[in-house]
């Protein structure tokens, strides 16, 4: 007869839990950033985020994937634009609205990187 071992939780480093839930680690609270968080307590923050959560989701300061998400282009368009901290949803719709030359090029580069990926893609799926 074998025994079976209780299952031990699935837990991950705060940096990672971050992550996965698109903050900035060190905007969150000292006890997020200072424990470990198992695959279920990181499920029950997506599912219904406590307020802090939501505040920093809403307000920010938010990681650099994303700031780029929310301007539509690349990391590495952030990169190039020399943009390489958080940035607050204050600060990225005065972007936005400011809409400079560098947006507006690496937009473009993106969107023609994204009909590249897709045409590759439609490629593939004839062969």
């Amino acid at each position: 007869m074998s025994t079976s071992k209780a299952k031990t939780p699935q837990t991950m480093k705060p940096a990672t839990a971050a992550k996965k839930l698109g903050i900035l680690l060190s905007a969150a609270p000292a006890e997020f950033q200072e424990g470990v968080i198992s695959r279920d307590e990181l499920n029950a923050l997506q599912a219904d985020p406590p307020a802090w959560l939501a505040e920093l989701r809403r307000v920010g300061p938010h990681p650099r994937q994303v700031v780029a998400a929310r301007l539509r282009v690349s990391a590495s368009g952030l990169a190039r634009a020399g943009i390489t901290g958080p940035l607050t949803t204050a600060e990225i719709e005065a972007l936005k609205a400011e809409n400079p030359d560098w947006l507006e090029r690496e937009q473009a580069i993106r969107n023609k990187v994204r009909q590249e990926e897709l045409r590759l893609k439609q490629q593939r799926a004839k062969a």
